[in-house]
């Protein structure tokens, strides 16, 4: 019974994480804003989810590890699962040693004297979202593939 509520809420977790990171990279174009409109929205994106999308990412990762632990004699299950755990701590690497780093340029630039790179620094952040995003889809679909296909 304490599994099948710790796969209902990383069931539930995952998918809050893979949709909302996936909607922003199908619904934000960040090169078709301008200066000012780019240094707000990604100031906005940061200042409401961050705290959310980090304490989700580690419940995920704990959640996906004492998962594959107690799925330990289904090895199919176990593997899968602590795969999921490896692409959520991905995702926490990614965001700490990526991502973390631009935003916290971002929140100190103004938008009348952006750096000359900002442009590049954008993409960079961008392109790890992208990779954080992907991460996040994998496991999704590995949690899903080990409670629709339950190995034995």
């Amino acid at each position: 019974m304490k599994q099948l509520f710790i796969r209902f809420f990383l069931i539930l977790i995952a998918a809050l994480l893979a949709g909302t990171s996936f909607g922003l990279w199908m619904g934000i174009k960040p090169e078709q804003y301008s200066q000012s409109a780019y240094l707000e929205l990604q100031r906005n994106l940061v200042q409401s989810l961050n705290t959310l999308m980090i304490s989700l990412v580690i419940l995920a990762f704990i959640l996906s590890l004492l998962d594959g632990y107690f799925s330990r004699k289904q090895k199919v299950n176990a593997i899968c699962l602590f795969i999921s755990a490896a692409c959520f701590l991905a995702c926490i690497l990614i965001s700490r040693f990526g991502n973390t780093p631009i935003q916290l340029l971002v929140f100190e630039w103004k938008a009348e004297t952006l750096p000359l790179n900002w442009t590049l620094l954008r993409d960079q952040w961008w392109l790890l979202h992208k990779l954080r995003t992907f991460c996040e889809l994998i496991a999704l679909v590995l949690i899903s593939w080990v409670t629709v296909f339950k190995s034995n």
